[in-house]
């Protein structure tokens, strides 16, 4: 007898595919080391130094003795601290992937300084700027993330005439105040009278009638 195969379930490793998440982390990367150049270049001829691929691949820079040494952890705080985190909202789109991405992302950009460097970075300031931008990163980046998956999805049509009809309650008060008369009386059609007064409307439709009270002498039997 075969078995039933279980539905995967939610956030599952199905839903995100192993060539997926690679791709992601790559673009993120990409993205990462293409504003930290950017960035590094114009300060750099603001500055009035020379630019050099040191400056992002490297750990030296990075230094808290020095002026220039803290504009360069400023930038690779606002690099990974700011800017990745928008990334990471429209690229991830989900808070509780945030963490694996951040911290994926400072970890590969450790093991490149590494490898371009051949030494394991000894500033002390380094690792201050990578620590925090990687929890400024997850931080917000979670907060992005579950803004947007908590945001009302508006999926169009006349939802002003269904939440009318529906009326503040939801018990089709709307409908009910709808189909009530001019009086605001609510006609009973299966029985063919209205509810309230002594007037309503025929099943047929034949138009309007109204029940006279009967006077008390005609109504007594002789």
């Amino acid at each position: 007898m075969a078995r039933r195969r279980r539905p995967p379930r939610s956030g599952a490793l199905t839903e995100l595919p192993p060539l997926k998440i690679l791709g992601q982390i790559a673009a993120l990367q990409t993205l990462y080391y293409s504003l930290s150049i950017i960035l590094m270049l114009f300060t750099a001829l603001v500055s009035g130094r020379d630019f050099s691929m040191d400056l992002v691949f490297g750990w030296s820079a990075v230094r808290g003795d020095t002026t220039q040494g803290w504009l360069t952890a400023f930038i690779w705080a606002l690099d990974g601290g700011f800017f990745i985190p928008l990334a990471i909202v429209m690229i991830v789109a989900r808070s509780k992937l945030v963490p694996d991405f951040a911290l994926s992302l400072h970890v590969i950009h450790l093991i490149v300084v590494f490898l371009y460097t051949g030494s394991v970075p000894q500033n002390l300031m380094w690792w201050a700027v990578m620590i925090g931008s990687s929890a400024l990163a997850t931080s917000l980046g979670i907060w992005g993330c579950r803004y947007r998956e908590l945001k009302p999805i508006s999926f169009g049509g006349n939802g002003g005439a269904s939440t009318n009809n529906a009326g503040p309650g939801g018990n089709g008060e709307g409908s009910s105040a709808a189909a009530a008369g001019e009086d605001g009386h609510i006609g009973d059609e299966e029985q063919g009278f209205s509810r309230g007064r002594g007037r309503g409307r025929g099943r047929d439709g034949g138009g309007e009638y109204e029940m006279v009270k009967m006077n008390g002498e005609s109504s007594r039997l002789d």
